[in-house]
């Protein structure tokens, strides 16, 4: 592969799996996998009279050692890093090797509670323990990351290409009454027509709101939640949460996207492209038909 080709396919936009629901289905996929390679293959040399327990307990607690610290692992990440929407290929890759590491490195300290070997705390058993992970965990990352990321990319495209015909078209008009919106600071409150809302977007504790002022895009700056923003235009079904940080204007929508993450929204009225997440596409479709 040409390493301008290598680089396209690292940058490319991947799901983040490390959080919630996800976290658990994928800790559960782990635990399944490696409970099945380990008890059924039994793919590396283990000699029985060094077994503490018996080897299904092996397996199981082999099992165990990497859902713990793919628990611990992405709690510490997603500490240390906010932006999990920018994730991609290459971020994917440097978590997952890390997360191969420290399995390596937890199966060679749980080795005295089921291997009896004076050898037990060697540089030798710690390497091996390493390099067994690796050759296995590659295996399966090399085969399953190309394959969801396909997968993801061509499912929420052909999605995005069936919405097409719900586009508004640019002549439509429509009017709507301003409404007043609350902040967390009464001196910073205002007033705004919903149908020349463009999207908000939140900025630590502060939002980005987007307005048309005659032809042009005006950006006002508030101390406002998307929590708080969202619940005060609930009544109109055209401005929708599409991401954590994201409120849009439906209407306002040019063309739409797929890729392995969810939506990539393109506005009209500005030179901006807004994301949709994977959990909120079900809800955007059918928002978007009914306009």
């Amino acid at each position: 592969m040409k390493p301008d080709k290598v680089s396209k396919f690292l940058s490319q936009p991947y799901p983040f799996y490390y959080e919630g629901r996800d976290l658990w289905v994928i800790a559960g996929l782990v635990f399944f996998m490696t409970f099945i390679f380990t008890y059924f293959f039994e793919p590396f040399i283990v000699y029985e009279p060094e077994h503490r327990v018996n080897y299904f307990y092996i397996c199981l607690i082999h099992s165990t050692t990497p859902v713990v610290i793919l628990c611990l692992w992405s709690l510490f990440y997603k500490l240390k890093n906010k932006a999990t929407e920018k994730w991609n290929v290459k971020r994917e890759i440097f978590f997952v090797m890390i997360f191969f590491l420290l399995i390596g490195i937890g199966q060679f300290l749980i080795r005295d509670i089921i291997y009896d070997n004076p050898d037990n705390w060697s540089w030798y058993y710690l390497y091996e323990e390493i390099r067994n992970t690796f050759l296995v965990g590659t295996l399966f990352a090399a085969i399953l990351i190309p394959l969801n990321l396909n997968y993801q990319f061509y499912k929420n495209q052909k999605q995005a290409l069936a919405l097409f015909p719900f586009l508004v078209s640019d002549d439509v008009t429509t009017h709507s009454s301003s409404v007043f919106i609350k902040t967390q600071v009464k001196n910073d409150d205002f007033y705004m027509v919903p149908d020349d809302f463009i999207f908000a977007r939140s900025d630590g504790n502060y939002m980005e709101v987007y307005l048309m002022n005659g032809n042009t895009a005006e950006k006002i700056v508030k101390r406002l939640t998307v929590k708080e923003l969202e619940a005060q235009l609930c009544k109109y079904p055209f401005i929708m949460k599409t991401h954590r940080s994201y409120l849009v204007n439906l209407k306002g929508v040019g063309t739409i996207t797929g890729n392995a993450q969810g939506y990539r929204l393109k506005i009209k009225n500005y030179n901006e492209t807004l994301p949709v997440s994977r959990y909120m596409i079900s809800e955007f479709n059918k928002r978007f038909q009914l306009l």
